[in-house]
């Protein structure tokens, strides 16, 4: 549902991370004369009603007296070159995106809520045609200028016309936004089988029109932007490090999902080229705060004083987040990676068993579905109801779909992949390729099967160096490189690459987003999120049944066969995953006895606890 730059699920540092809703009920007409009943309500549930309350006290995950103040220090790997992140020439600097409220607030321990932020309140026809928010008369820009319906309007259609392409595949069937009083703004739906769209339109970031009018919002920027939200960028020093203070008088920090959020007074992101460097930095007491993704680092490199006394603290909190699907990404664009069987006999020899026992020390699963830890990762065949999407596509998705449980082939652990190399000479050969003085060559060209894994984090060598070596003993080459963040990003951007790590996270409801992620339109658009370059018409059938699911209970089982489809057709080689987020960070905060269920760490949710931070320094000292 939330519209993301891409980035490894696994390897991202960014950790800026009641009772029953009143809902009253109008009649308004509609279309030909027919009228039908107009929802008005502080908060808006994909399926169902809200749990909170209008104006409830703060979710039972927050601590409305958490105290304010203190400075923190977070790291953040690479460079930047710009504060400007709703373009696609920006490498746009860690936190920057979340100095612009939105219309709607996400709840963190619900599936697919939003409550009224800008807006206080949101209306809908019950067949969500439609969708008005009314804004509250307090929302405020930094300058203390107003925010109104023409800036609501104009970061809609400038995102939509000019933003990342994300946005355009994210609003592309809302056919206009319309101002229909002082302070209210109406969004018109292409039809009404998308019902995510009220949801969607409350992700809206609004910015300031008037500032935006003397500035070409298609060029990259260093510019401190006008925001909205508790925090402003103070200050930054290019691609080095930048820093974010607290607004004083940010006029939503009364509202009661923000009693208890956004406590530190001043927030710092310091930049490293190298993980290794970023980790020593956390170390040594530079950074306060890491969230650890390598399982080698947290089973190992976490024996040092600093954690046997104390001053470290390091936590396993479990969450119920979707995992969705990390995975090294074939370019299908490329003829080689074009035949399923190909993409097959590659992903058999990565050996999974091997790699989480030597270098995972056992913490990681395998990922077996695009929407893992959730309701709506398939599983064993499928069901009655999946199978009412999947028919009328038979023949023209994988035959396996309808007849086998999708399984990835297992080793013993030991290093020998003597049965997987098998498993993949077999595909490969019925592809048309064979074994010719030891390279893979395709036997009516003669051509080798060579291809570049693209990597922008040198961490990932340990894994990929081990497949390259199973691939060569089946004749294939793979050239493994590492390049930086800006060379990573155009060459991504342009789906100038073989294969790479990627990351598709995934909502607990899955919508038009899934369009940018596999629709047959984004793979020929520039910065898309379909890095694999799915051209599928059937793929296409299950993304527009899934985004028109009219309850719940539609919405998982087309989830499901689409899942299916996407596993059987091999695009990508499944990495892993872990439904427990690993946290260290120096023993001078405290945070909620309760996690968020849908956001584990939720660090602007924690606070500084004055006594534990003069203890640490003392202890510096």
């Amino acid at each position: 549902m939330a519209i993301k730059r891409r980035g490894l699920l696994l390897g991202s540092t960014a950790l800026w991370l009641g009772a029953p809703a009143i809902v009253r009920a109008q009649t308004q007409p509609q279309g030909q004369g027919a009228s039908q009943k107009i929802n008005v309500s502080h908060g808006f549930a994909m399926h169902g009603a809200p749990k909170y309350a209008a104006d409830a006290g703060p979710p039972d995950y927050l601590n409305p007296n958490a105290p304010k103040g203190g400075s923190v220090r977070l790291g953040a790997r690479g460079t930047f070159d710009s504060l400007h992140p709703f373009i696609i020439k920006s490498v746009p600097a860690a936190g920057v995106s979340a100095i612009w409220d939105t219309l709607c607030w996400n709840s963190r321990d619900e599936a697919s809520t939003e409550y009224g932020l800008i807006a206080e309140s949101i209306e809908w026809p019950e067949d969500r045609s439609w969708a008005a928010f009314t804004l509250r008369p307090q929302a405020r820009f930094h300058d203390g200028s107003p925010i109104t319906v023409e800036d609501v309007i104009w970061t809609f259609d400038t995102l939509k016309a000019k933003g990342l392409p994300n946005y355009a595949f994210y609003y592309g069937d809302v056919l206009k936004a319309e101002k229909v009083g002082d302070r209210k703004v109406m969004f018109t739906f292409r039809d009404n089988t998308n019902k995510e769209l009220p949801l969607i339109i409350g992700q809206l970031p609004v910015l300031p029109s008037k500032w935006w009018a003397t500035r070409d919002f298609e060029k990259v920027s260093l510019e401190i932007p006008l925001g909205s939200s508790a925090y402003k960028v103070d200050s930054f020093d290019v691609g080095r490090s930048i820093t974010y203070r607290r607004v004083e008088d940010w006029w939503a920090k009364d509202l009661w999902m923000n009693r208890g959020r956004n406590n530190f007074e001043v927030m710092r992101y310091e930049y490293y080229r190298d993980v290794t460097v970023q980790f020593e930095a956390f170390k040594a007491g530079e950074i306060d705060l890491r969230q650890e993704n390598i399982a080698r680092n947290w089973a190992t490199a976490y024996d040092i004083p600093a954690v046997r006394d104390g001053r470290i603290q390091r936590a396993e909190i479990p969450h119920e987040l979707p995992t969705g699907m990390q995975c090294f990404a074939f370019n299908t664009r490329r003829d080689f990676f074009k035949d399923k069987r190909v993409r097959e006999a590659i992903s058999t020899m990565f050996d999974f068993a091997w790699t989480n026992k030597n270098l995972f020390y056992g913490m990681y699963k395998r990922n077996i579905s695009f929407f893992g830890n959730s309701e709506l990762a398939s599983s064993g065949l499928p069901t009655a109801a999946e199978l009412k999407y999947l028919e009328p596509l038979r023949g023209k998705i994988p035959d396996e779909v309808f007849t086998k449980e999708f399984k990835l082939p297992e080793s013993d652990g030991t290093g020998n992949v003597r049965d997987l190399a098998r498993r993949a000479l077999s595909l490969l050969k019925e592809a048309g390729w064979e074994v010719k003085d030891g390279k893979m060559t395709e036997t009516k060209t003669g051509k080798k099967l060579a291809f570049e894994m693209l990597l922008n984090d040198a961490s990932f060598e340990r894994v990929v160096l081990p497949y390259k070596q199973n691939l060569e003993r089946i004749g294939i080459d793979m050239n493994v490189r590492t390049i930086d963040t800006a060379q990573f990003k155009r060459r991504e951007d342009e789906f100038d690459y073989d294969m790479m790590v990627e990351g598709f996270g995934q909502s607990l409801s899955p919508g038009n987003e899934q369009r940018d992620f596999w629709g047959s339109k984004a793979a020929d658009t520039k910065g898309s999120r379909n890095s694999i370059g799915i051209r599928d018409a059937a793929i296409d059938n299950l993304i527009e049944t899934l985004i028109g699911a009219p309850d719940r209970e539609s919405l998982i089982n087309a989830t499901r066969a689409l899942d299916r489809v996407l596993l059987w057709s091999h695009f990508v080689v499944p990495n892993w995953h872990s439904n427990t987020a690993y946290v260290a960070y120096w023993n001078r905060f405290a945070r909620p006895a309760k996690a968020a269920k849908y956001s584990p760490v939720a660090f602007d949710t924690w606070w500084i606890d004055e006594a534990k931070d003069k203890a640490l320094q003392r202890d510096k000292k």
